[in-house]
């Protein structure tokens, strides 16, 4: 069977939607993006630097889109300009952290631009689509390696994972309420690391709250030390276990989301995507360092409100259905995520001009 032609990514400017963009065009899929740059670097003609690398990576174009989610009009009239298949929706806030300071900022912002984008979809006959969703919505697990059985929704430690659970039961309703729904729901564990050229990686544009963009700052110089949350949980260690992922990894996933899609119909099933390893972050910290050859000062305070002791995946539900296991060692997680902080010490700020095609 033919794949899909036409995907629309939301949020595609961003570090996993960047990277997903790279397999979508290698894989043969034409690609149209939107996003409102919150969680990414844009230009002041309103384009996007890692969407500007993506096209030197593969040789392929992208039509681009500046557009919020909210901004229901606008999005409505660029399904009326395209013929679209298929939906990967990344588009969220996604700072833990943050989102138990600002949870209306969270509820406002994840939930109504879903809302906006399935009555979009549903009036324009799109009913394929893959999800960005979290193992945030497991809470703190109650057995590990956790399994897509596993309870979800009830004991979520913050609003970012709420929002993500919310969304998935709206799936699960408009899924049993129109049988035309085709969709899957992806769980990420914890994705880090970079594209291998060292030309698209993670910039967050607002404080740094992921690990690896913060031990890899400190490497370079320019934080003076890492914070690590918490050195009182019951791990190895005394300090967090979670699950991470390259983000190449994390990015086939989607590719073999969409094949599952169009290879077979399911209304709505859920995946992890994970190595199914749990790691703590002073033994994240310690590789770093051996790999790179470079420093990580560190100091643990106390823990931070939402974050749970550990977390790591069961992942094989994935490998038995859409054939996708992830590849990549920790070291290489560090070692690209390396090189790309290395060729920009300060993301993609300063970037070679790059012609991008722009949705008219």
């Amino acid at each position: 069977m033919a794949q899909f032609q036409t995907v629309f990514v939301t949020g595609g400017a961003g570090y996993i939607g960047s990277h997903t963009i790279v397999e979508l065009l290698n894989a043969g899929y034409e690609v149209i993006v939107i996003d409102n740059f919150i969680n990414s670097v844009d230009e002041p003609s309103g384009e996007s630097a890692a969407l500007k690398r993506v096209q030197m990576i593969t040789g392929k174009s992208i039509t681009f889109y500046k557009c919020d989610l909210l901004d229901r009009k606008a999005l409505s009239d660029i399904f009326e300009k395209h013929n679209i298949d298929c939906v990967i929706h990344f588009a969220a806030i996604k700072a833990v952290g943050e989102s138990m300071e600002y949870p209306l900022l969270y509820y406002k912002n994840n939930l109504i631009g879903m809302l906006n984008l399935l009555e979009v979809m549903e009036r324009h006959e799109c009913y394929q689509l893959v999800f960005s969703s979290s193992c945030t919505i497991y809470g703190e697990p109650s057995e590990l390696p956790i399994t897509e059985h596993h309870s979800i929704g009830g004991n979520i430690t913050n609003v970012y994972g709420k929002t993500k659970y919310f969304i998935e039961e709206m799936l699960s309703d408009i899924s049993h309420a129109n049988e035309k729904w085709n969709i899957i729901a992806l769980r990420y564990f914890n994705p880090v690391g970079a594209h291998p050229s060292g030309l698209i990686g993670e910039d967050p544009t607002k404080a740094f709250t992921n690990i690896m963009p913060f031990i890899a700052q400190v490497a370079i110089g320019h934080k003076p030390v890492l914070t690590i949350f918490g050195g009182d949980y019951s791990t190895v260690d005394g300090t967090g276990v979670r699950d991470y992922i390259h983000v190449m990894d994390l990015a086939s996933g989607h590719v073999a989301a969409l094949k599952k899609l169009r290879r077979e119909h399911q209304n709505l099933k859920a995946f992890n995507l994970g190595t199914g390893h749990g790691v703590s972050v002073l033994q994240l910290v310690k590789t770093f360092e051996k790999v790179t050859g470079s420093a990580v000062p560190y100091k643990i305070i106390e823990r931070r409100e939402g974050d749970i002791t550990a977390m790591f995946a069961n992942a094989e539900l994935a490998e038995e259905e859409l054939g996708w296991k992830a590849k990549h060692t920790l070291e290489e997680m560090c070692i690209d995520f390396w090189r790309w902080q290395t060729m920009n010490p300060h993301g993609y700020r300063g970037q070679k001009e790059i012609k991008i095609t722009n949705g008219h």
